[in-house]
């Protein structure tokens, strides 16, 4: 059984950069087909995809994110990580990492239902 547990801050400022990080148990992050996603849901609005990497190490993003998010891997840690800059109080939302385990297509991927094992979600509020 995969599990996923979040960690970073939960309180980031204006302008700064918002870090996650995800540790990945009961599977390698590099296992075949694998496709491990950062997804969010602002308060009273719907539930956001914003990237993935794959168990190959590419990486897609939301195009209404790209140019402010980077996600990561580190194989030694079984880890993967997302970093979205510049943040506003509009970022605010649970954070949450998600995993599929099967082969994936493009739309798949990007469609918040299509997860099968995600972390617990953590409140993160961009405040000054």
């Amino acid at each position: 059984q995969v599990q996923l547990q979040e960690s970073g801050p939960g309180l980031v400022k204006p302008s700064q950069t918002l870090s996650r990080t995800c540790t990945v148990s009961g599977s390698s992050i590099t296992a075949s087909y694998y496709a491990w996603s950062w997804i969010r849901q602002p308060p009273g609005k719907e539930w956001e995809w914003m990237g993935v990497i794959s168990y190959e190490d590419s990486t897609y993003y939301s195009p209404s994110l790209q140019s402010r998010t980077s996600i990561s891997r580190d194989t030694s840690k079984n880890q993967f990580s997302l970093q979205l800059d510049s943040v506003t109080p509009e970022d605010t939302a649970v954070y949450y990492c998600a995993a599929r385990g099967r082969r994936t297509t493009t739309a798949e991927v990007t469609t918040v239902r299509e997860y099968d094992y995600w972390g617990q979600g953590t409140q993160v509020t961009v405040s000054s």
